[in-house]
């Protein structure tokens, strides 16, 4: 699941051509329809030619509603700047274009809209080169352009492909075990209460889960999920996200709240960060000079603390303490924009490097000056978290020699987050040799919850596939599985059994399935089986070949009537009824245990079959280890 937003000026089409792309109408409000303009944040969703599902958010382009923009672009996974080729790049193209630049959005496609109303294809050519002239340099350079006409349809298949493969280069968002939804909207439902909208970031949210609402720790629980307008039980990172909420009111939470789970994460009016000052500011940045900040959908006024410097001259980088006039849910690494109220103008952005520094800097102190560079890069742990999220479970020795530190930093740093939980054994944690100590000195794989999630999400697409590729097949084969991810034999074995502990997954007879996967015959097919396995019934010790039955069902459902147990395959030729197959097992141990032994002449003559079927049986349960051979007799082992 992804999240696409749109950007650019004003009246240049965005709202028309998400319409044109998905049916859906982003402009929710009366006020936007009289007007024809876009005001607040609207939403909608399609399905790319991958089959993959996309969210977007729609924002608006007029200078007055630059805040409601910012509310919807921080979750983004890549962006849509529309450019209409009547017009060219206009002043919220480029303003705009600097947000996604500061926010250091993944990736992105633009739009060259109103391709119909231009006066000719010169002209068009022309706008294309101007958008490729501008974008240099940031993070749409060498973005493709795609010419397209929401009001003839011409150009938007090729939009929808170009954004499939954009969207498939983009790396998945960690799943961190710490989920975050930034909220954009509040509203109610009658009969449902109070619902809540984001996109959801660093984990995954539960139907029943236990959650607070910061940044005043408003308690409350998930009654039931909705992306897309489709109930869902658990949320995914990068997702579009509706949450239905019991135990709050609307009038409790407003936008720019964050829903999460409790215990982790402190709100906070300072912050340390690294922020960057846009090169066509007209004035250096001052000391104490307030402004407002935006990071998610939150926004508050703050003051600029310089940290090194006395001023902060365009287009340059430099430290701050920024000093929120209200306390905001933030963690390091977040992204945010700082802005003149009046007249509005963008000043810059930035990073969060310390989201709680507890403390007022000393402006001009060197250590303080070193720590922010450090932090920068990441404390230890920060680049042990890193590893683990990008590379997955690794053996714990193997992740000290990687980390480019003195080992006794990495191991004490490693022994924190071990103690904390964000670091653990892959094996399932009722496994009772799961000690750091241990571990430091073994092979045992260890990850974050990021690197797992990340394993995780992978393993199970796998098999999904091969649901949607077999159907009819009860789930992949256990080395199958295996041999499609290309994972080593031991990491495989533990990915797969902490999977299958945590119920993400089945393993019956050697073979994994998704919980959610069921065989389903359609119509034909099931007149046709219970056509065949009617014979079965009449004719129960003398039944059709398999060869037989393939003639009659297809290879597939045959394989499928073997896995669900409503046929026993006992040779490469003999299928039975199960029902068959436990009277004839009970006779054999029986009669064992009555005489002594059995032989292939008594089991045919008792059940009036041929000795094809009686010794088809009799090897199948040689190889169960239910019997023995013993010249030409059985005996029960």
């Amino acid at each position: 699941m992804r999240v696409l937003g749109t950007a650019g000026h004003v009246d240049h089409g965005k709202s028309t051509l998400v319409k044109a792309l998905t049916g859906i109408d982003p402009d929710r409000l009366k006020e936007e329809k009289e007007r024809q303009m876009t005001i607040d944040l609207g939403f909608a969703w399609m399905i790319l030619p991958s089959g993959e599902q996309v969210g977007i958010v729609d924002v608006p382009g007029h200078q007055d509603f630059i805040k409601n923009m910012l509310a919807g672009v921080g979750g983004i996974d890549a962006a849509l700047l529309v450019v209409a080729a009547d017009e060219g790049v206009m002043p919220q193209t480029r303003e705009h274009l600097a947000i996604l630049d500061l926010l250091q959005v993944p990736a992105g496609v633009i739009a060259l809209t109103k391709i119909d109303l231009a006066e000719s294809r010169e002209w068009i050519e022309l706008v294309q080169a101007e958008v490729q002239e501008v974008v240099q340099g940031s993070v749409l350079e060498g973005a493709p352009v795609v010419p397209v006409s929401a009001i003839t349809g011409e150009g938007l298949d090729a939009l929808r492909q170009v954004l499939d493969e954009v969207l498939a280069r983009v790396s998945p968002r960690s799943d961190r075990g710490r989920p975050r939804l930034p909220i954009d909207r509040v509203f109610t439902i009658a009969g449902f209460g109070t619902v809540v909208t984001g996109t959801l970031i660093d984990g995954t949210l539960r139907v029943g889960q236990e959650v607070e609402i910061l940044p005043r720790r408003l308690a409350a629980r998930v009654r039931g999920l909705q992306t897309h307008k489709q109930k869902i039980e658990i949320a995914q990172p990068s997702s579009r996200v509706a949450v239905n909420l019991v135990g709050v009111s609307p009038e409790q939470i407003e936008r720019g709240d964050v829903l999460t789970v409790p215990g982790w994460l402190e709100p906070t009016q300072l912050v340390d960060a690294q922020l960057h000052y846009l090169a066509d500011v007209p004035h250096p940045l001052r000391h104490n000079q307030q402004v407002e900040f935006f990071s998610g959908a939150a926004e508050t006024t703050a003051f600029v603390r310089l940290l090194g410097v006395h001023s902060l001259a365009p287009g340059e980088s430099g430290w701050v303490q920024l000093r929120l006039a209200r306390p905001i849910a933030l963690v390091r690494g977040d992204r945010f924009i700082i802005r003149q109220a009046s007249p509005s103008l963008t000043l810059g952005g930035g990073v969060i490097v310390d989201a709680l520094p507890r403390r007022r800097h000393r402006r001009f102190h060197p250590e303080v000056l070193q720590r922010l560079e450090v932090l920068a890069h990441g404390t230890p742990a920060d680049l042990i978290l890193d590893l683990l999220d990008r590379c997955g479970p690794l053996p714990a020795r193997e992740v000290i020699d990687q980390v480019a530190m003195p080992t006794a930093t990495a191991s004490q740093a490693l022994v924190q987050l071990w103690q904390q939980g964000q670091v653990f054994c892959l094996q399932p944690e009722n496994s009772a040799d799961c000690d750091l100590e241990v571990l430091l000195t073994s092979n045992r794989y260890i990850t974050s919850w990021g690197g797992w999630n990340a394993l995780l999400t992978r393993i199970v697409a796998e098999v999904i596939r091969f649901h949607r590729d077999h159907p009819l097949r009860q789930g992949i084969p256990r080395e199958m599985l295996k041999s499609r991810l290309r994972m080593e034999t031991r990491l495989f074995n533990e990915a797969l059994a902490r999977a299958l502990d945590q119920g993400a997954l089945i393993e019956m007879n050697s073979l994994v399935r998704h919980p959610d996967h069921r065989v389903r015959f359609s119509p034909e097919q099931q007149r046709a089986i219970d056509k065949v396995l009617s014979q079965f019934r009449t004719h129960p010790y003398t039944t059709p070949s398999y060869k037989e039955v393939v003639a009659l069902l297809g290879e597939s459902v045959t394989q499928a009537l073997i896995e669900s147990g409503q046929l026993v395959r006992l040779s490469a030729d003999v299928l039975i009824l199960p029902e068959t197959f436990a009277e004839m097992v009970a006779w054999v141990k029986r009669t064992i245990t009555e005489r002594g032994s059995v032989n292939v002449a008594m089991l045919r003559d008792a059940f009036h079959t041929s000795r094809k079927y009686a010794l088809a049986l009799l090897e199948y349960l040689d190889d169960q280890r239910v019997t023995r051979r013993v010249g030409d007799e059985r005996v029960l082992r």
